[in-house]
């Protein structure tokens, strides 16, 4: 495990997060029979979340920016380093008391994302990476799969929401690759999809329209564990400095990573 002091504080931040949202989960279930649902409450565990973030991490590291999904672009008078915080992944998973989401705080500086911890508090698993010092799952080495036959391979998606729009394209691309891969999976976060294909859990992994705190820290680790990640359509980086908004993700091994940019130029 990485014991820096920048992984230190990016470590405590998402364990105190995850008290609040742990204890917020548990009240979820009780909410689905509500007539107002559990909307709103998931709006305001979120919002929970992300304010122990800022707080915590404003104290650690005083003029730092921040890019949150709830709270907006903040600039720091540190113009070098940025904090992308998603306080909660996989909010509509939260929402139906399903067991799958995530914290994600990634930092950049100088423009490029140098670490990333992701942390699910349901399963107890904290991933983290530093630039140069490798990607850990706890206190296990992290390394993509070794895989190279796609027929093998099991995919991760991101499936377009209502209102997002791109349904046509994702459906041609979807049917590209079942026909193709062993398998594909839905599971509903972004942060914890790459990194279980740093993981070697997912051996590939394709999204769009996502933000950079959906992947900030995802693309550190996922890069630490030895693998590829680019816009979908390969044409550059899935987090461009200076951008809020992410237009595409596709990644996984060197292999995986290439067959599956193919495969979706073939769809297009």
């Amino acid at each position: 495990m990485i014991r820096s002091p920048l992984i230190t504080v990016m470590t405590d931040a998402v364990m105190k997060a995850a008290r609040s949202l742990k204890r917020d989960f548990g009240e979820v279930e009780a909410l689905q029979v509500s007539r107002k649902g559990p909307g709103d409450f998931v709006s305001l565990a979120d919002k929970r979340a992300e304010k122990v973030l800022h707080e915590t991490l404003e104290k650690a590291r005083p003029g730092y920016g921040f890019v949150m999904e709830e709270g907006g672009v903040i600039e720091g008078s540190d113009k070098s380093h940025r904090w992308h915080i998603d306080p909660l992944d996989g909010t509509t998973n939260f929402l139906h008391g399903i067991p799958q989401f995530a914290i994600s705080v990634g930092l950049e500086r100088e423009g490029a994302i140098v670490a990333g911890v992701i942390y699910d508090p349901v399963k107890d698993e904290l991933f983290v990476a530093e630039r140069g010092k490798g990607s850990y799952l706890n206190n296990r080495r992290l390394r993509v799969a070794g895989r190279t036959a796609f027929a093998d391979a099991l995919i991760g998606m991101g499936v377009p929401h209502l209102g997002k729009g791109g349904h046509a394209r994702f459906v041609r691309e979807l049917a590209a690759i079942t026909v193709r891969a062993a398998g594909v999976r839905r599971l509903g976060s972004a942060a914890l999809d790459i990194a279980y294909v740093a993981a070697g859990r997912l051996d590939a992994y394709w999204e769009r329209d996502l933000s950079t705190w959906d992947v900030a820290a995802a693309d550190v680790i996922l890069r630490e564990a030895g693998g590829f990640i680019t816009s979908a359509d390969g044409a550059g980086p899935a987090i461009s400095p200076g951008l809020v908004e992410v237009p595409s993700v596709a990644c996984g091994n060197e292999t995986m990573h290439r067959e599956l940019l193919a495969i979706l130029k073939s769809a297009a």
